[in-house]
């Protein structure tokens, strides 16, 4: 039968069991609404075109499907560029459909003519230009197939208006298209060789980071730490792939990292690094990183292995499959740790947790932010799926909220995109609606993307923004605190709108919190409610996120709040 590109668009996406599209309509695109219009697919009118592909992002991490947004051309698509490069740096699956002229006037500066496909060349796994009409089912088809494959990432589809309002013959049996999942099972070799290391070492440590969320292997991640009693410390993007209160978890690692966590890195002898790409936020400097170590890195990218930090024993594969080679492996061979040598090594990593736990200081009536985040999980049980925005809300979270469950906590890590947060939770609770869903934010990020309030209240899309207002850009005020001598060159963010009065504006609960006392009753009614909220909570004005391993740094080398550098 014929169909317009506009029904094979909805067709194809169908067969995606794409549920949900978050967009922006324009002039290029009015086409593709109209038949959208028709359709059963939930569509999602978010505030800016930004918002569309966090939300899409925040919907593809907390379901594990594709995220899929639709914007106009010209600045609609170029709105898409942040979200597309922060999905990229956190190998986030989405594709992203955008508005093109018509192909006749593509290179004549038409009105809101822009080369996407070449703007995002460099923040994309892959895009395409559909100049016909015979290759748009295809093309579609191609474009998830490769968002999800491998290591996940965005794809832009650039859709022309005349290619869209032409006809063909389609026949969804008929859709061809490349396949570029390719299998990667770690050859047994390296199975046999991590048991071998695994034999020898005396203080075994797993690094886990997002990897192993990605590949829906923390259950395996899991098994293999708690039956071999090995420690556990994660990245940003690995927080939630084991259990957070569970006491072989050591916390996040690296700059903001636990003093326990960066001891352990810096002194244990086999390093098993899942899903991970060694960031300099995590190692500090890289010559002592882990210098007693040797390293197993397993990763489903090879451009990954090898890149930051040179490794010992390089894995290529699945990291669900690879982790379920080596527990069928290490338990065909009975592999069993020394009792003796692992309690030495356990009660090493005790020390170091008593030594120097993780804690701030009270200060009468003043809320510290480390206080709201501690009492909203108390009041949660940790059943929530968070977002956070950039910055020390972001830190602080990472912190003092247990993620028990994978994909619970949900950040812009790679790319540390500030707005992140707000439409991101959007997308989550569109994810699972049953959810309670919580932007943990900060009064600066908050506002690049605020406007999504008015999508939360049009929908009714019960997001709840927990917001740690101190009045300034917070981790950028702590650096100038540090480094520049409290020079706090533009970062005083005093002059910004009454939040409260501004969420009701928008059609939201705008709730406050001024001294400690309020914050347990102010969490509770806003957690309470049935709709979107926002949450003020006037948080302590100069309170840095400790502990902080300076630039070019060792990890072993800590400030702690007001004490000295530890070593």
């Amino acid at each position: 039968m014929k169909l317009k590109g506009t029904q094979i668009l909805l067709e194809m996406l169908k067969q995606e069991n794409v549920d949900t599209i978050f967009g922006y309509p324009g002039g290029s695109v009015l086409d593709i609404y109209d038949q959208l219009y028709q359709s059963d697919i939930k569509h999602i009118l978010v505030r800016h075109e930004q918002g569309a592909v966090h939300a899409a992002d925040g919907y593809a991490r907390a379901s594990g499907k594709v995220g899929v947004c639709l914007v106009t051309s010209g600045p609609g698509a170029t709105n898409t560029v942040t979200g597309i490069a922060t999905a990229n740096m956190d190998s986030i699956p989405l594709v992203v459909f955008t508005g093109q002229v018509p192909t006749g006037l593509i290179g004549n500066d038409a009105f809101q003519e822009c080369d996407i496909t070449g703007i995002t060349r460099p923040c994309t796994k892959h895009n395409f230009l559909v100049r016909n009409i015979d290759e748009l089912a295809s093309t579609i088809k191609e474009a998830f197939n490769i968002a999800r494959s491998g290591r996940p990432g965005p794809v832009l589809v650039d859709l022309p208006k005349n290619v869209m309002a032409a006809q063909t013959d389609f026949d969804p049996a008929n859709v061809k298209f490349r396949n570029y999942d390719v299998p990667h099972k770690a050859a047994p070799k390296k199975i046999a060789n991590i048991f071998d290391m695994l034999q020898t070492a005396q203080r075994p440590l797993i690094m886990t980071g997002g990897g192993v969320l990605l590949g829906r292997a923390s259950e395996e991640l899991t098994a293999l730490a708690k039956k071999y009693r090995i420690p556990v410390t994660g990245t940003l993007m690995g927080l939630g792939s084991f259990p957070g209160s569970d006491p072989l978890w050591l916390g996040m690692l690296g700059m903001h990292g636990t003093y326990y966590a960066n001891m352990a890195v810096s002194h244990c002898d086999l390093l098993i690094a899942v899903g991970v790409r060694f960031d300099d936020r995590v190692t500090g400097t890289i010559e002592t990183f882990a210098p007693n170590a040797k390293i197993i890195h397993i990763d489903i990218d090879p451009s990954s292995i090898n890149k930051n930090v040179t490794v010992d024993l390089p894995i290529v594969g699945y990291t669900k499959a690879t982790l379920q080679d080596l527990l069928h492996f290490l338990d065909d061979h009975h592999y069993a740790q020394d009792d003796d040598t692992r309690d030495v090594w356990l009660r090493e990593i005790a020390d170091w947790r008593e030594k120097v736990p993780l804690t701030y200081c009270s200060e009468g009536d003043v809320i510290k932010p480390q206080y709201v985040i501690e009492t909203l999980h108390r009041l949660t049980g940790g059943d929530a799926l968070v977002t956070t925005e950039v910055g020390q809300n972001q830190m602080w979270t990472a912190q003092f909220f247990k993620f028990d469950k994978p994909n619970t906590f949900i950040s812009s890590g790679g790319l540390g995109t500030m707005g992140f947060g707000l439409p991101a939770a959007v997308g989550v609770k569109c994810a699972h609606p049953e959810k309670q869903v919580i932007d943990i934010a900060g009064d600066g990020s908050i506002q690049m993307n605020i406007q999504e309030l008015a999508t939360a209240a049009q929908y009714n899309i019960a997001v709840k923004v927990v917001l740690l207002n101190n009045g300034f850009l917070g981790m950028v005020r702590q650096w100038q605190e540090l480094f520049y001598e409290k020079r706090y060159s533009h970062t005083d963010m005093t002059y910004a709108p009454d939040f409260v009065k501004l969420a009701e504006a928008f059609g939201v609960v705008g709730l406050r919190a001024t001294r400690r006392d309020e914050v347990e009753s102010v969490l509770k009614q806003g957690l309470a409610s049935d709709k979107p909220v926002l949450m003020d909570f006037r948080v302590s004005r100069e309170e840095c996120v400790y502990p902080m391993v300076r630039p070019g740094e060792s990890i072993t080398q800590m400030t702690l709040g007001s004490r000295e550098m530890i070593n």
